[in-house]
């Protein structure tokens, strides 16, 4: 996994969280077809700016490396880039702050094998909403 910062203005930016499908893994010496998993900023970003945090930390990186004129990516292990992706991809469409914290709160306390769950049925192509809905509304007691 790969967590870019794009620029977007000239005081905000982007977190796009990219990933390599596990087809484009199989092909050894090819280049990897980077695919976004998703794209957040405004209060989404800021509400789970913390766990952003903390996911780059865990990696090795220092706080003071993300700042919108980054240009090289972070990279992540898998498990950190799927509960990162996890919980972008729940709060990206909230509104609610309140939503938004207990969203993070759950999802920080889910084991690894649920959240490799949850990550591939939010990313599944053609359900990924209705899970991500589900999901949101299971975490938020909605």
């Amino acid at each position: 996994f790969e967590l870019r910062v794009l620029p977007n203005g000239s005081a905000d930016y982007w977190l796009a969280l990219y990933d390599v499908p596990a087809r484009s893994r199989a092909v050894p010496g090819d280049d990897p077809q980077w695919q976004q998993v998703v794209r957040v900023r405004g209060v989404p970003k800021q509400a789970v700016m913390d766990q952003i945090m903390a996911t780059l930390r865990q990696a090795g990186y220092r706080p003071s490396d993300l700042s919108r004129s980054r240009k090289a990516p972070f990279r992540l292990q898998e498990l950190s880039g799927v509960r990162l992706g996890l919980l972008l991809l729940a709060v990206k469409p909230l509104r609610k702050s309140s939503r938004m914290a207990d969203v993070a709160e759950q999802i920080a306390v889910m084991t690894d094998e649920e959240a490799y769950y949850w990550f591939s049925k939010l990313t599944d192509p053609e359900h990924g909403r209705r899970c991500s809905r589900a999901m949101r509304i299971m975490l938020a007691r909605e």
